[in-house]
């Protein structure tokens, strides 16, 4: 749908084009094919957008859905999203906020039109609707599990119309909105993307946010109240509308798991059949220059090592590290570590209170991109160490979904700006996990059903799904890395820094372990372990998620929809101060008090002042005095 976009004005005479603001607005309305077209102005919000943030999918995502869990790290004013130090002044609050509220109103305005309108087919109007439904669904739910309550702007209202609007009263009111516009697409739509277009919504997506926003609202009217009418019948009712809803996908059998986890964030495997909704940045082969992108999101730099030509935004916290089992591929799939001698039990300074840490594919470089971690520095790196520092203290793991496709370093600022990745909103993973709550919650934390999802779940992460598929995954997933290699060799080598064909996939296929863990019997140990305050349902679920879905936007909401963000900082997290030698301390600095109000972010600042019926949420209000 992008291409669109970037082709339409390859014609000589396109200044001589008239201005799409002097056409008449039911024009779009005049035939099936314009309403389609139409429809992509709402698209292109789902994507980065300089008119309002640059950033989205990346920032403020991170900030909120991620970094809140303290899994991933940051450094500088980044840092404030790991400590609950943001406020309603963060840039990226408001750029988000503004991001999605653009949508919102091109989906009330879209919608107003469509639905007055009369010369559109039956079927192509109504997936139109169920579209557009979908999507202003969609913006919200991000609005509404960031922020809590929002002004809920309706069909046909804009900021031009209804520049001012309080939020909405009761969380009830605002999920209820939200409910009815993914119940609209869900009858609207089909399994299958309108006119076989991956990156259209589907009644597989309707369906999972609308189970999500049951759950949400359930949790509202229950433990995540904050001192609104609580009630337990209606949150059971909510549940069991989740259930069902889940089910419907699980049952359709539209979805099914990707062989490997690790290829999820290959190029190769863009919109397979485990994804229900992603953001799909740059697929393809093709890295060319700044005239040719569809897509100006940084990633390559945000997220690379520092060494390695990155900026430092993104790094992950060897708590998450160490929380693996033995066996489990979603770790080295997820990081990549320094090269920390106390780890590795093949140094001399090897520590076997680290027994377990060491993943030979992923310490101390990045194989896909065949780049060892701090080579500019060499023997001066910072990398070979539990913190990594360039002035402040971060963990040494840097994220292998994010920082995968494309070097930050060689050709890469003037002609190799893109680095192809998936920003998954929604897997099935989420709807496994989902499902496994709901029947915990409704039916006891002994359930068959919820137990045999997440043991399901980790037979992929163990990889007995890869095995005997060994060569097939190989030949799938591999060319790319080398059709990399082969574009970047002649900076690689100018640079002394070598570079060669790969014959194996970067990380091997296949299992190491005889049988997968009891998932159960694992998570039972574990909350004895650690003192968990949870129920073994619910740790279970929560620190499968937090295996399965780092460095994916839906952690933090998912956690706090549980009810576990306040056990899992205690925990996970406890509170420490900083050790006398971060460089061979691995453990995180944590000297706050956890206040789970600030799960919902402040109303930021700018609508406060434009928007006068708004007002701010309360763990924030003593900040305004």
């Amino acid at each position: 749908m992008l291409a669109m976009g970037l082709t339409s004005c390859n014609n000589d005479n396109f200044l001589d084009t008239t201005l799409y603001n002097a056409i008449p607005k039911d024009f779009m309305y005049s035939s099936d094919a314009n309403a389609t077209t139409g429809l992509n102005g709402i698209y292109d919000q789902v994507f980065p957008n300089d008119d309002y943030d640059g950033d989205w999918g990346f920032k403020p995502n991170l900030f909120t859905g991620s970094h809140p869990t303290i899994d991933t790290q940051a450094t500088g004013w980044d840092k404030d999203w790991n400590t609950q130090k943001w406020g309603a002044s963060s840039e990226e609050l408001l750029k988000g906020w503004r991001h999605v509220y653009a949508g919102i109103v091109r989906a009330n305005d879209y919608l107003a039109g469509l639905e007055a309108s009369t010369g559109l087919s039956e079927g192509v109007k109504k997936s139109l609707h169920g579209q557009g439904c979908a999507l202003r669904g969609f913006f919200y739910h991000w609005l509404a599990t960031t922020f809590g309550r929002v002004p809920m702007l309706k069909t046909g209202e804009t900021y031009m119309n209804t520049p001012t609007k309080a939020r909405a009263a009761t969380y009830s009111e605002m999920w209820n909105f939200i409910i009815d516009d993914f119940k609209t697409a869900v009858d609207e739509l089909d399994w299958a993307p309108m006119n076989g277009q991956y990156g259209r919504c589907t009644k597989g997506m309707a369906l999972t946010y609308l189970a999500d926003a049951y759950m949400w609202k359930a949790y509202r009217l229950t433990d995540g109240a904050n001192g609104q009418e609580q009630n337990e019948n209606e949150a059971k009712k909510c549940l069991q509308e989740a259930e069902k809803c889940l089910k419907q996908v699980l049952d359709s059998k539209v979805y099914e798991l990707s062989r490997s986890f690790t290829t999820n964030w290959d190029p190769a495997g863009a919109w397979n059949k485990e994804t229900i909704w992603c953001e799909q940045l740059d697929e393809g082969t093709n890295w060319g220059g700044w005239n040719d992108m569809t897509s100006k999101l940084m990633l390559k730099w945000y997220t690379a090592c520092p060494e390695n030509g990155g900026w430092g935004s993104l790094y992950l916290s060897w708590e998450w590290w160490s929380s693996y089992e033995k066996g489990d591929k979603r770790r080295e799939a997820s990081g990549y570590t320094g090269a920390v001698p106390q780890i590795d039990p093949n140094n001399p300074a090897y520590d076997p209170q680290y027994e377990g840490w060491y993943e030979p594919a992923v310490y101390g470089k990045n194989p896909y991109l065949q780049e060892v971690l701090g080579q500019s520095k060499g023997a001066d790196t910072k990398t070979a160490q539990f913190h990594f520092t360039n002035g402040e203290w971060a963990p040494s793991i840097w994220s292998a979904k994010l920082w995968r496709t494309a070097t930050a370093d060689y050709l890469s600022w003037s002609d190799g700006h893109w680095s192809p990745t998936p920003i998954y909103w929604k897997r099935l993973p989420n709807v496994m996990l989902d499902y496994a709550e709901c029947r915990f919650r409704l039916y006891g934390g002994d359930d068959t059903e919820g137990w045999k999802m997440i043991n399901e779940l980790r037979n992929r992460a163990f990889g007995k799904l890869e095995d005997g598929h060994e060569k097939e995954l190989t030949d799938k997933f591999l060319p790319y890395y080398n059709d990399y290699a082969h574009w970047v060799r002649n900076a690689r080598e100018a640079a002394k820094v070598p570079i060669h064909d790969l014959t194996e996939y970067p990380i091997p296929f296949g299992s190491t372990v005889a049988t997968v863990p009891d998932a159960k019997t694992v998570y039972t140990a574990l909350k004895a372990k650690k003192g968990f305050d949870s129920p073994v349902w619910k740790v279970a679920v929560n620190e499968e998620r937090r295996k399965e879905f780092n460095c994916e936007w839906c952690l933090r909401p998912d956690m706090q929809r549980s009810g576990y963000m306040a056990d899992h900082v205690a925990h996970n997290y406890p509170e420490r101060g900083e050790a006398s030698d971060m460089a061979n301390s691995p453990w995180t600095v944590r000297q706050y008090k956890y206040d789970d109000r600030k799960m919902d972010m402040p109303i930021p600042a700018d609508e406060l002042t434009k928007n006068t019926e708004c007002d701010q949420n309360e763990a924030y209000r003593a900040d305004e005095k």
